[in-house]
C-alpha cells in the first residue's frame, strides 16, 4: 500500500523535500538485529546479535570479514549486504593489486556511500535495505563508519543500529569517555554489555546469537607495532568473552540495587 503519489521511486522528492523509498529502507534497517561498534586508540570492536528464522534454522552470519585490516557488521536486509561486502571485496583486491597496499578505509566507505547514492538518480534502482558499520585500521589509525541506505556516512566512536539500538546507545553514551584507552578486551566487554542492554528482558546472550569482531594494532610501549588482522569470534569461542562480560554487568547491577536499598532504608528511618 502507498503512502502517496512520492514514494513509487526512489528519484521524486516529496514537497517537503523528503525520498520516501529512502526512508523506507531505513526503516528495514531499524528492523534488523541490533549491533553495535566501538573504536579506541589501537582497536575497532564489531558486536552483532544474530537472528534464525525458526527453531529448525541456523543463525544469520551477522559480521563479515571483507580483508585482513577490515570487516563489517550489518542489520537490515543480509542480501543487500552480501552485495555490498562483494564490491568492497572486490575494491580491497584491486587496491592490493595495482598499488601494493592495503584500501584506506575512508576510501572504500567513500566508494560504497557513491553506490548507494547512485540508485537514488536512476528511476529502475531502488535504495539498498541495509545498515552497515565498517571497521578497520590503516596508516592513519583504527576507523568505525557508519553507512545508511542514502548514501550518507560518517566516521563515529561509538554506535549501534537495529531494532532497539537505542537501549545500546544509551550504553555507549554514559560510557564514551572510557572508550578511548580500553585495550582490546577491555573494549569487547562493553561491546557485549551494550549489546545486552537491547535485548528484551526474555532474552539472553548465548554463543549461538552472539559474534565479536575485532581488528587493530599491536602497541607496545605506546607505539603503534605489528597489525593485528581482522579476527571473528563465533560459536563456542564466544563462551569466555560473554562469561566474563556478563559476570561484570551482574556485579554491577547487584552494586546498584544494594545502594538504592541503602537509600530506601535512610529514607524510611
Amino acid at each position: 500500500m502507498f503512502r502517496n503519489n512520492y514514494d513509487n521511486d526512489a528519484i521524486t522528492f516529496s514537497p517537503q523535500g523528503r525520498i520516501f523509498q529512502i526512508e523506507y529502507a531505513s526503516e528495514a534497517v531499524k528492523q534488523g538485529s541490533v549491533t553495535v561498534g566501538l573504536c579506541s586508540k589501537s582497536h575497532v570492536v564489531l558486536v552483532a546479535l544474530k537472528r534464525n528464522a525458526e527453531d529448525l534454522s541456523s543463525y544469520q552470519k551477522k559480521i563479515i570479514n571483507v580483508d585482513t585490516h577490515l570487516g563489517v557488521s550489518l542489520a537490515g536486509l543480509a542480501s543487500d549486504a552480501r552485495v555490498l561486502t562483494n564490491f568492497m571485496k572486490r575494491q580491497a583486491l584491486a587496491s592490493k593489486m595495482t598499488y601494493g597496499r592495503p584500501i584506506p578505509v575512508e576510501r572504500i566507505v567513500e566508494q560504497i556511500g557513491d553506490r548507494a547514492q547512485t540508485n537514488t538518480q536512476n528511476y529502475s534502482n531502488r535504495p539498498y535495505g541495509v545498515g552497515l558499520l565498517v571497521a578497520g585500521v590503516d596508516d592513519t589509525g583504527p576507523h568505525l563508519f557508519e553507512f545508511q541506505p542514502s548514501g550518507m556516512t560518517q566516521e563515529m566512536v561509538a554506535c549501534a543500529i537495529g531494532a532497539r539500538s537505542q537501549m545500546a546507545r544509551t550504553y555507549l553514551e554514559r560510557n564514551l569517555d572510557a572508550f578511548t584507552d580500553c585495550s582490546r578486551e577491555e573494549l569487547m566487554t562493553h561491546g557485549l554489555r551494550a549489546l545486552k542492554e537491547s535485548l528484551n528482558q526474555d532474552k539472553e546472550l548465548t554463543v549461538e546469537n552472539a559474534s565479536v569482531g575485532v581488528v587493530g594494532w599491536i602497541v607496545a610501549n605506546g607505539k603503534k607495532g605489528k597489525l593485528e588482522g581482522f579476527k571473528l569470534y563465533d560459536g563456542e569461542e564466544m563462551g569466555p568473552l560473554l562469561e566474563k562480560a556478563l559476570e561484570g554487568s551482574a556485579a554491577k547491577t547487584e552494586g546498584e540495587t544494594e545502594g538504592e536499598g541503602q537509600a530506601e532504608s535512610m529514607d524510611t528511618s
